[in-house]
């Protein structure tokens, strides 16, 4: 072997990988490990739920009602004698898969609305900010008693309430990231080689707005979580007898002079779901915002 060889070689055994620099920066940062941890926590047992639960979440068991913690009841029972740990566990589906499917839906409708904006003609421009405007001047929560009266209550008008109103923000953040690289280097010369809009928007363009979107994502996961909860709790959200936190917390409120054990099982879950994507949010945009990024 060459002294080239064994250069190149020692360099790429002590150049990091992208995975592993961003694991050793999120090591290094302790409110987001923490983050990952509750992170991790609350999906496994949202979707290993069948597997951890101890009775069926939904059934009514004739026996103590309201009863406390004992070892066939983890955390008592509720007033219809269903137990509550097992509705706790499975309670979580609910408010992740109306984040993700919100998000996810309103995340990928912004991003093309906001790419056509910031690189089409002017007048495009005006006419899609006009409507991301009309869209957040409603009040957030006078526009969701609007859907839910229109369409009724479930999961899907949950889902589209949050994405209708989660839209714009996307898109104008999108907007401003493409007019800053429009008039790059880079970008004339693509236009000077005949290149597609398309080819423009999506090999050269979209890398370059994707992050900042993952880490407002990241970060928007816990309010989207608590205002599920609040529809939910309001019942406007899920119906009974599906489980979900809101309607737990409602039942622990109606009950609370009987047990305050209904008000922990849907209010702490709440919380740890929320500290938990509140502090991974926080660390990805510590690691992938150049401005806070620390150094290796």
């Amino acid at each position: 072997m060459t002294s080239i060889d064994m250069i190149a070689t020692a360099t790429a055994t002590h150049n990091p990988g992208a995975l592993e620099a961003f694991m050793r920066q999120l090591l290094k940062n302790r409110l987001g490990m923490l983050g990952a941890v509750l992170v991790v926590l609350v999906v496994a047992s949202a979707i290993f739920g069948p597997l951890i639960i101890t009775h069926d979440p939904i059934r009514i068991m004739i026996g103590p009602r309201l009863a406390g913690p004992t070892a066939d009841f983890l955390l008592g029972t509720d007033q219809l004698g269903r137990d509550t740990f097992s509705r706790t566990i499975m309670g979580g589906r609910i408010p992740l898969l109306v984040a993700f499917a919100s998000l996810g839906s309103s995340l990928v409708v912004g991003l093309v609305l906001g790419l056509i904006a910031g690189f089409g003609p002017r007048w495009l421009d005006n006419l899609l900010l006009l409507f991301f405007d009309t869209i957040r001047s409603f009040p957030g929560i006078i526009f969701a008693l609007a859907i839910i009266a229109l369409l009724g209550p479930s999961m899907s008008s949950v889902v589209l309430v949050i994405a209708i109103t989660s839209m714009p923000i996307y898109a104008r953040v999108v907007r401003t990231q493409t007019q800053a690289l429009r008039n790059s280097d880079y970008i004339d010369a693509e236009r000077s080689m005949g290149a597609s809009m398309t080819r423009i928007l999506v090999v050269h363009m979209l890398p370059n707005v994707i992050g900042p979107l993952v880490i407002l994502v990241s970060m928007d996961v816990p309010a989207v979580i608590a205002v599920q909860a609040g529809l939910s709790f309001l019942g406007m959200g899920v119906q009974p007898p599906t489980p979900d936190w809101g309607a737990i917390l409602n039942d622990g409120y109606s009950y609370i002079n009987q047990t305050p054990w209904l008000v922990f099982a849907g209010g702490i879950p709440i919380v740890v779901a929320t500290l938990g994507f509140t502090f991974l949010g926080e660390a990805l945009r510590d690691i992938f915002d150049p401005k806070l990024r620390k150094d290796l």
